[in-house]
């Protein structure tokens, strides 16, 4: 026992004073960056320089996605004025996936504003608020010749999946009509202008199989 504590004592003493004050300050630094993230929900977890709401966070109330109005940055009421649609064209697919993608494509990080999961990457119905939209900036989502009006004007929600090979989970459209309800109504975005990104610029998805007149008779409904 006496030999055992003079070598915990030992192997202290070898680190050195510099060495501990790194520590010291990564430590520090974490912590701040823990107690300033936006947490949108106690039980959100930072993920590419946004926030995702677990997949079991009231799935079929509106209540429980009323969170994404806690932003960083005010809404602004007036700002948004559509809301579109798209898919990942990927069976599998994470925010920082798509954040490496976007990067890659020479943009500053994730262009949409919301991703939904699919249960490959991101948990099935999980819900990824971005960083522009916590931060109320434009998002870079839309391609075409009215792209530049739809990524400055409209919030882009992404699907996890291929929508032209199959079928969106009954999580993810469970989400979606929860998350573009909320949505609607609170920024007062009438259901004409709820668009499909193929609506806009063929083949950005969400595809064939997604549901749009399902869809757009429950939100119809709601």
């Amino acid at each position: 026992g006496t030999r055992m504590a003079r070598r915990t004592s030992s192997r202290r003493d070898m680190i050195s004073p510099r060495t501990r004050n790194v520590w010291g300050a990564l430590l520090a630094t974490l912590t701040v960056l823990g107690g300033t993230l936006y947490a949108l929900d106690s039980k959100a977890a930072p993920r590419a320089d946004g926030v995702s709401l677990p997949a079991l966070l009231a799935p079929t109330a509106t209540a429980g996605v009323e969170v994404v109005f806690n932003t960083k940055t005010p809404v602004q009421q007036n700002r948004w004025q559509s809301i579109i649609i798209h898919h990942s064209a990927s069976p599998y697919a994470t925010p920082e996936s798509l954040d490496q993608d976007a990067r890659g494509a020479g943009l500053v990080g994730l262009g949409d504003h919301f991703v939904i999961g699919n249960g490959n990457g991101m948990a099935d119905g999980e819900l990824h608020v971005g960083a522009r939209w916590l931060r109320q900036q434009p998002g870079a989502h839309t391609a075409g010749k009215q792209g530049d009006w739809y990524n400055k004007n409209a919030i882009g929600i992404r699907l996890v999946g291929n929508g032209e090979r199959g079928r969106f989970t009954d999580a993810q459209m469970r989400r979606l009509l929860q998350l573009v309800d909320a949505l609607a109504k609170e920024l007062n975005i009438s259901k004409d202008r709820i668009v499909l990104a193929d609506d806009v610029a063929k083949g950005s998805g969400p595809g064939r199989f997604f549901p749009a007149a399902s869809f757009r008779e429950q939100l119809a409904g709601r």
